[in-house]
């Protein structure tokens, strides 16, 4: 099927009523489709062409990289998830999303149908009293079922990624079922078209309310006081249908629904909406008035918009490497996190919009959002930013989650919160959730978490070099959370700054000077001044912050490396690297010495070499230490432990529950094989396995606010190129043997000066680009896939 053009610049699409004309599929192409409120049309409306820039002056057709063919389609069809038997289970099926609406597919248990979980990452209960993880919960809202007459004997389904859309055909003993699906990328809708043939006319929809109760009362004893929201009450509204779900703390979540037959009467489509409002009942409305819409318009014609919105999506990066399976993986977890994630969305929690069984039903800061995001940042895509936009928003809210004497200059953020950032339950030194006063006996002082959360923050700044991140956001909330360190800092008798006990996430135990908060702390500083020096601050604290810098007291370290804290050994198994933090993902200490590197190598394996706690993001941390280390064969092997050990049939992955950024991470510890970029340098193919002799990287986004491309053929690295986006400084370690020629984009020479340790630095202005090449080498710069070194199934459950 071709790829939908753009649309044009978008406009309401003229209202149509139930049983009214649909528009054309050609009025939709010219207008966009209205749906919910919302244009469902992929990013901002084109602008008025006073404001577009002027041309750029020709380039040098040698300087010029080009796609061999439709690049983005050839790896994204490779990569399809499909299913030739029927998924059982969560881990098993196909997945949509928008990053708010969800749902997973799969058999109904104990029946002969299939499931369409109905899920929304909105979707909450309001009753802080009882903490994030009860009275603050997300909700479980319900499920589909798509009920044949007769029994299930096959299926042959196909979860397209290009079109974020799942085609294919359900076979029963009475006949076939023709299927395809799909989440509209800019709606809380999701339409599903069946075609039946004669013998299941008669299949059916039958949608499920869910127990309106935090998730977590399957797992741990109800709060005293604690009850389920009542049950969902379902309404008739002409064609339509609505379970509405009222909350005993105000407000309510709505699912409505429509099935309407195409013209021609061979299929039906049904169309799903679900809405959140709190603390008022507008929910019902809206998700009645989205399903209206959606619904005034055939299958394909809707989903015009929602296929152009992915086709941009995809084509702002491209990535080929020779290994066909971890191929396949990088681009479905690309496909995940856009259907996980929006700028404007909540921050994912431990599941993404979709909600299972779980006994973390919120938003986790001590490493899950961490992780979740950091491969939006080479991938170029930070629209999916929904950290810096949460922080940002709430942040009054982090400022109320440290204790009262604090608040004047201080913030912080608990362990889990809701979607607004609040804890909810106890104060700050409760229940272990809370961030916790050091010195004053909480149970799990967790006070680095804001820090971890905004170095996210400082990486989608160091990737745009976008000065309003860094101004309005960064610089701001980093030295309230820096200054709540700075309340606590004590001197020694030694003359060095120290902490009272914190607690590493996860170890279990609190430690004083604890690695986890001194690593963060100084990275924090450091940071700090270098942002008040390039928004020409001058701040009256940058003194202490240097002051913390020259005498904050030494990492812990004995024998086997890093420890937790002063006094306490890493001396168990420990899935979290919470204690190597300085090392991945700060790179504060990078191995600069061979005693350094001796220090790091030690720690990860020592780290590494108890089994028993460790879980899947244990491997992808120490892939990406590997690869710091430019150990790519450790890297490699390490995602392979990954791969093996967690990673299921759907590349989902699961612990005591569904848990979403464990795959997402190991995206990220790919990037860290194919470039990195900390420290002032672009490095290019810094740690790959000795196998992957041809590899293609294309618009990957850089520190600096760099696109490159480069090529890596036959063991060794082709060319490269950079654009710049911001003019930064431009050093890069490009890795190519012997002399080299740079050139700009019109094709002239550029010098390259000499940088050390292999690396050259090119003056490059904002929107120049710099090709560089072995001496003497015009090499073709037309990109395209990667031949695979060895066959390997597709995700999914194939036969």
């Amino acid at each position: 099927m071709a790829t939908a053009p753009d649309p044009s610049p978008a406009v309401e699409a003229e209202h149509v009523p139930d049983g009214g004309e649909p528009p054309s599929r050609r009025s939709v192409l010219a207008t966009g489709v209205a749906v919910g409120g919302a244009l469902a049309v992929g990013g901002p409306a084109a602008a008025p062409a006073a404001a577009l820039p002027a041309p750029a002056p020709p380039v040098d057709a040698t300087t010029t990289v080009t796609a061999a063919g439709d690049i983005w389609r050839t790896v994204l069809d490779d990569a399809d998830l499909v299913w030739q038997k029927m998924p059982t289970t969560w881990y098993e099926g196909p997945y949509l999303g928008n990053g708010r609406l969800g749902s997973g597919i799969y058999a109904e248990p104990g029946r002969g149908a299939v499931r369409f979980n109905v899920q929304h990452s909105e979707v909450q209960d309001h009753r802080p009293e009882f903490g994030s993880l009860f009275g603050l919960a997300r909700l479980p809202i319900g499920h589909f079922t798509l009920e044949p007459v007769g029994t299930i004997t096959g299926l042959d389904w196909r979860l397209r990624l290009r079109d974020a859309e799942l085609t294919g055909t359900l076979t029963t003993t009475a006949g076939t079922v023709r299927l395809r699906a799909f989440i509209h990328t800019t709606a809380s809708v999701m339409a599903v078209e069946i075609t039946p043939s004669a013998g299941e006319k008669n299949i059916r929809w039958v949608f499920h309310p869910a127990e309106a109760i935090s998730p977590r009362a399957a797992f741990k004893p109800l709060p005293d006081g604690y009850r389920g929201n009542p049950p969902a009450v379902v309404e008739k509204h002409g064609e339509l249908t609505a379970a509405v779900q009222p909350l005993l703390a105000g407000g309510q979540h709505v699912t409505a629904w429509r099935e309407r037959a195409d013209r021609r009467g061979a299929g039906r489509t049904l169309y799903v909406g679900v809405e959140h409002s709190f603390p008022g009942t507008t929910a019902r409305d809206r998700a009645l008035r989205a399903v209206r819409t959606a619904s005034a318009v055939p299958y394909d014609v809707l989903a015009l918009p929602h296929r152009a919105w992915w086709d941009r999506f995809y084509r702002k990066s491209f990535l080929s490497l020779p290994d066909a399976r971890l191929q396949r993986f990088y681009w479905i977890q690309l496909y995940k996190t856009a259907s996980a994630a929006r700028r404007d969305a909540p921050a994912m929690a431990t599941c993404g919009p979709w909600l299972e069984s779980t006994p973390w039903p919120n938003t986790w800061w001590n490493l899950n959002v961490q992780l979740e995001y950091w491969l939006i940042h080479g991938s170029n895509h930070l629209e999916l930013d929904a950290v810096t936009r949460a922080l940002s928003e709430f942040r009054s809210q982090l400022t109320a989650e440290v204790a009262a004497p604090y608040r004047a200059d201080s913030a912080g953020i608990p362990r889990t919160t809701d979607t607004r950032l609040v804890n909810g339950g106890a104060t700050p030194t409760g229940n272990g959730y809370g961030v916790g006063i050091p010195g004053e006996n909480p149970p799990t002082p967790e006070v680095g978490n804001l820090t971890w959360a905004l170095h996210n923050v400082w990486l989608s700044y160091r990737h745009t070099m976008d000065r309003s991140i860094l101004r309005d956001t960064l610089f701001p909330l980093l030295r309230k959370a820096v200054n709540y360190y700075l309340h606590f800092l004590t001197p020694g008798a030694d003359g060095k700054l120290h902490l009272p006990a914190t607690f590493s996430p996860e170890y279990g135990v609190d430690a004083p000077d604890c690695n986890y908060d001194l690593m963060l702390l100084r990275w924090g500083c450091r940071t700090l001044l270098d942002s008040a020096a390039e928004l020409g601050v001058l701040d009256p604290l940058a003194p202490r912050w240097q002051e913390v810098l020259a005498r904050l007291a030494p990492y812990p370290v004995d024998a086997n490396g890093y420890m937790i804290g002063a006094g306490v050994p890493f001396a168990k198994s420990h899935r979290h690297y919470s204690h190597l933090l300085a090392v991945y993902p700060l790179y504060e200490v990078t191995g600069r010495t061979p005693e350094e590197r001796a220090l790091i190598e030690k720690s990860l394996d020592h780290w590494v070499s108890f089994e028993g706690a460790l879980q899947g993001y244990t491997f992808t941390g120490a892939a990406s230490m590997s690869a710091l280390l430019g150990k790519g064969e450790d890297a490699l092997r390490y995602l392979g432990e990954l791969m093996s050990r967690f990673i299921q049939a759907n590349t989902m992955y699961k612990e005591s529950g569904p848990v979403i950024e464990t795959p997402l991470s190991a995206s990220q510890s790919v990037h860290d094989m194919v470039c990195q970029s900390w420290g002032g340098v672009i490095r290019v193919f810094p740690a790959l396995p000795a196998a992957w002799r041809k590899l293609v990287v294309h618009d990957f986004r850089t520190q600096g606010a760099f696109l490159l491309s480069a090529v890596r053929e036959n063991g060794r690295t082709r060319w490269v190129r950079l654009r710049s986006e911001a003019g930064a400084p431009c050093v890069v370690r490009h890795g190519i043997e012997g002399p080299i020629e740079v050139r700009d984009g019109h094709g002239r020479r550029l010098t390259g000066e000499p940088a050390g340790d292999g690396a050259i630095r090119i003056r490059l202005r904002k929107g120049e680009s710099a090709l560089i090449t072995a001496h003497g080498d015009r090499p073709d710069l037309r990109i395209g896939p990667v031949r695979p070194n060895a066959p390997a199934p597709r995700w999914g459950l194939p036969a």
